[in-house]
C-alpha cells in the first residue's frame, strides 16, 4: 500500500494543530478550570500569533513574487508560530513570572 503526499499533509495538518493545543494547554485541579484556563491562554495569544502569521505571510509571498500562499500552509504557520508562543507563555506562567513576590 503505498502513502500518498496528500494524506502526508493532512496527518502532519492535524499533528500540527494537536501539538498547539498540546503547548497552549494550561492544567488546572479539576478538568472544566483546565479548558477554561487553556481557551484563555488561546485567546490571549492569538491576536499576536495572527499578527506575526500575517508579517510571515506577506514576506513569502512577496519573496515568491506574488504567488499566494496556500490556506493549509497559513494554517500550519499559524500552529508553528503558536508552538513558538505557547512555549515562551508556558515557561512564564510555569516559572511564576507576573506572580509579585
Amino acid at each position: 500500500m503505498e502513502t500518498t503526499t496528500e494524506g502526508k499533509n493532512t496527518l502532519s495538518f492535524y499533528i500540527t494543530a494537536a501539538v498547539y493545543v498540546l503547548f497552549n494547554l494550561r492544567l488546572a485541579s479539576d478538568p472544566i478550570t483546565s479548558i477554561v484556563a487553556t481557551g484563555k491562554q488561546i485567546l490571549l495569544t492569538a491576536p499576536y500569533v495572527i499578527g506575526i502569521t500575517c508579517v510571515v505571510v506577506a514576506i513569502v509571498q512577496y519573496m515568491a513574487k506574488g504567488e499566494k500562499v496556500p490556506w493549509p500552509q497559513r494554517f500550519r504557520l499559524f500552529f508553528t508560530i503558536g508552538i513558538f508562543a505557547g512555549l515562551v507563555y508556558g515557561i512564564y506562567d510555569y516559572t511564576g513570572g507576573g506572580i509579585p513576590q
